[in-house]
C-alpha cells in the first residue's frame, strides 16, 4: 500500500528536485522507445528529467504530473511538451492515442491496479509500457550506506521501489528488465541536498531531519573515497522494465 504522506510529501518542491536529483541516461529511453513513434506519455513525469529525452523519439510528447511545483518546472523547461496536472489513476486522455507509456522513478507512488487500467486504457492495442528508476551501485559502499538512512528497511541488495514492477502487472505481459550503468560528478554539498528531495527527509520533522544530515556526513567522513573530497564520482545503475498491453 502506498505511503500516502510520503507521496504527499513532493506536492511542494520543484526547483530544487529539478536541480539535484538526476537524470536518466539516453540508452534507458532507446530500451523502451527504440524507434520513433507517434505519441509517448510520460506518467508522473516530475519535473521533466526523463520527459527530454522523449522528444527526440516521438512526433508528440505529453506529460502527466499531480504537483503543480514539479509541473510548473516542466512547462517552463519543456514549451512543446503537452502538460496535463493530474494523477495516474485518472489520466485526462482518450482512448488508444499513446504508443508508449513512459514513468520513471515514480510507479511506486501509484494504485497499481488503477494505474494500469488506465495505463492499458490510453495506449494503442499491442503499446508498450517503461518503468525506470535510478538507483545506487552496489559496488559503491558509501552511497549503498547513505541510501540506509533514507530507506533503512529496505535491503541493501535491492532497492525497495523497483518491487513494484517485479509480477506481472494487470493488462500487460512482461518483456525483459535491463540494466545501464554510468556515473556523474557530483559535489559534496549537492549529493546532501540531493537527499533533502528524498521523501523520507521532507516528510521528516526538523530534529529528526537534521540528525539524518548527520548521519550521510559521518559515512562521508568515513569512507576513503569521499573523506576530505568536495567532489565525488557517484556511480548509478538505472533500472528499466519494459511490458507490452494485451
Amino acid at each position: 500500500m502506498v505511503d500516502q504522506q510520503l507521496a504527499r510529501s513532493f506536492e511542494g518542491i520543484g526547483a530544487e528536485y529539478d536541480r539535484y536529483r538526476p537524470g536518466f541516461p539516453v540508452a534507458a529511453a532507446e530500451a523502451i522507445v527504440p524507434d520513433r513513434v507517434g505519441a509517448v506519455l510520460d506518467l508522473g513525469a516530475g519535473t521533466g528529467k526523463f520527459t527530454v529525452l522523449l522528444g527526440p523519439r516521438a512526433d508528440r510528447v505529453t506529460a502527466v504530473e499531480p504537483s503543480t511545483a514539479m509541473l510548473d518546472v516542466l512547462r517552463a523547461k519543456l514549451p512543446s511538451v503537452e502538460a496535463h496536472l493530474a494523477a495516474a489513476e485518472q489520466i485526462p486522455l482518450a482512448d488508444d492515442t499513446m504508443d508508449a507509456v513512459t514513468v520513471a522513478q515514480a510507479f511506486h507512488w501509484f494504485d497499481r491496479d488503477a494505474a494500469c487500467a488506465e495505463i492499458r486504457r490510453v495506449l494503442v492495442p499491442g503499446g508498450t509500457l517503461g518503468l525506470l528508476w535510478n538507483h545506487s551501485d552496489a559496488s559503491c559502499s558509501w552511497d549503498r550506506e547513505c541510501h540506509r538512512v533514507a530507506h533503512p528497511a529496505v535491503s541493501l541488495e535491492r532497492d525497495g521501489t523497483t518491487a513494484s514492477a517485479a509480477d506481472e502487472l494487470p493488462g500487460f505481459a512482461f518483456e525483459g528488465r535491463t540494466e545501464v550503468s554510468w556515473s556523474e560528478h557530483i559535489t559534496r554539498q549537492d549529493y546532501i541536498r540531493r537527499w533533502l528531495t528524498v521523501s523520507s527527509f521532507l516528510a521528516a520533522d526538523e530534529q529528526t531531519r537534521a540528525g539524518m544530515v548527520a548521519q550521510l556526513n559521518s559515512i562521508l567522513d568515513a569512507d576513503p573515497a569521499t573523506a576530505d573530497r568536495s567532489t565525488f564520482i557517484l556511480p548509478i545503475v538505472t533500472e528499466i522494465y519494459v511490458y507490452r498491453s494485451v
